[in-house]
């Protein structure tokens, strides 16, 4: 699947082989390293628009399957492999056009390998975002802690990004134990949901 995306940030790419990036300093925006913009106390400028996914992990993706395709009903859309990130996964569906949710059922390529992606069944949740280099700007700039890696494109085509799912002292907020996803939503996606949002309750 692909979809259009945002640019992303300064230096936020990773390259293929790069060894990690040293750790930014105190006052420093992880996503690219330099001195964080003060935008403490300003108006949110992004908004948080709908689920884009669910990530399920376990160590038999069939077994997955039995539930959420057979029983359930779920299309599966397609496949995606990382030996990077460890995670053989089947992508499924939810619902259909600009609503559509994606499941994603996952297991480990190599289940002694990290990062463990069956180790919490409910692995994480996607968030759709109207701008995503905005949103996380912003949200560094306010104390939330970023996972590394910065802005780089996801399974499905989109740019992503993680929030960490535990804060530290120089970002105190964080997922608090829940790793999410935030996704750049298509403009047909952002679309759709200004759209919903403008009908008369």
């Amino acid at each position: 699947m692909s979809g259009p995306h945002a640019p992303p940030l300064r230096g936020s790419l990773p390259q293929d082989g790069e060894g990690p990036r040293s750790s930014p300093g105190p006052g420093a925006d992880p996503a690219w390293g330099g001195p964080a913009p003060d935008l403490k106390g300003t108006p949110r400028p992004f908004k948080v628009l709908g689920v884009q996914q669910i990530a399920i992990g376990g160590p038999d993706k069939l077994r997955l399957q039995t539930l959420w395709v057979d029983m359930l009903g779920l299309e599966k859309t397609g496949t995606f492999q990382s030996e990077r990130e460890n995670v053989d996964e089947d992508i499924c569906a939810i619902g259909s056009g600009p609503f559509k949710v994606e499941v994603d059922l996952m297991q480990p390529m190599d289940p002694e390998k990290k990062p463990a992606v069956h180790a919490t069944p409910l692995n994480h949740i996607g968030l759709w975002i109207d701008d995503l280099p905005v949103a996380v700007e912003w949200l560094t700039a306010n104390g939330v802690r970023f996972a590394p890696g910065g802005i780089r494109k996801g399974a499905a085509g989109f740019d992503i990004t993680f929030l960490h799912p535990k804060a530290n002292e120089e970002f105190p907020i964080a997922g608090e134990g829940v790793l999410i996803e935030l996704v750049q939503a298509p403009p047909e996606v952002v679309s759709a949901f200004a759209k919903l949002a403008a009908q008369p309750a």
